[in-house]
């Protein structure tokens, strides 16, 4: 399993330190833009409008619109200058109870993996929030990007989960028509409450399947297996007036040759000679 970030986590005075491994993966189908005409698959260039020629990666620099059209430079240096120090620390903040955070607040989960010699501080973490039923609130920072984030123990394994910040969740007074009072009859909500009963049970979370991934997959299988005339190729590259530069090269050397000496011209026999042989 791939390691996304490594470090610690610390929480009073011990230190545990960790590998961090995403615990998702996109099954989503992803489809290439392709021109109808040729079929060739679209490229996308970074490309400057006002300048009209393709910018480089070097040539690129980080810019923050504070408004329309104005931009104020930050450079590399200076967002790594003010990183915090505990860049590669999990800094676990408190513990709380799951079941006071609201789902909202949970965003991406990353499994962690003890690291060299930390499998006894990793077990000890482990077992304490696993006895006390909390979680830990920490910080860290991924990608340039500080999060919160939820640890807590997957079977026999921590696992962390970032968080959304409070100022990013929007409030509920954002949303439209929301009803400002509720009113529903008592034998209408009997029913409903009824039914959800009916429905209730366990958790498992094998039931659920992406049907519209799957149909996409046979869809695609049909097309190839049947050869359908939705199957096509990348058409070649259109040929350019460029020289690969090996024939270039070749053909400069042939050039550079000197030219082989003549060969001497025969004299040609007259009729006079051949009297007097």
């Amino acid at each position: 399993m791939h390691t996304v970030w490594k470090g610690a986590i610390s929480f009073g005075l011990v230190h545990v330190p960790v590998k961090m491994h995403a615990a998702t993966e996109d099954k989503d189908i992803h489809f290439r833009q392709l021109h109808k005409e040729c079929k060739m698959p679209i490229s996308y260039e970074k490309k400057c409008p006002h300048c009209d020629k393709e910018v480089k990666a070097e040539d690129i620099v980080k810019g923050f619109e504070y408004e329309k059209d104005k931009f104020v430079i930050v450079n590399q240096e200076e967002l790594e200058a003010i990183k915090p120090e505990s860049a590669r620390t999990i800094k676990i903040l408190d513990f709380v109870d799951l079941k006071e955070i609201d789902p909202i607040y949970f965003e991406k989960p990353y499994y962690l993996s003890p690291d060299m010699a930390g499998s006894d501080a990793y077990s000890l973490l482990m077992e304490a929030i696993k006895q006390t039923g909390k979680i830990g609130i920490a910080k860290i920072n991924i990608r340039s990007k500080s999060s919160l984030a939820a640890i807590r123990v997957v079977d026999n394994c921590l696992c962390l989960e970032t968080m959304h910040f409070p100022d990013e969740i929007r409030a509920i007074n954002q949303v439209p028509n929301l009803p400002q009072q509720t009113s529903v009859s008592d034998k209408e909500l009997e029913m409903a409450k009824m039914l959800v009963e009916q429905l209730s049970e366990e958790f498992d979370p094998t039931k659920y399947t992406d049907d519209y991934r799957i149909a996409l997959y046979e869809l695609i299988e049909s097309k190839i297996t049947g050869e359908s005339v939705d199957i096509v190729s990348t058409p070649a590259a259109a040929k350019t007036n460029v020289i690969d530069l090996m024939a270039a090269l070749k053909a400069s050397i042939e050039a550079t040759k000197p030219e082989p000496p003549a060969a001497p011209k025969r004299k040609r026999r007259t009729k006079k000679t051949e009297e007097v042989s």
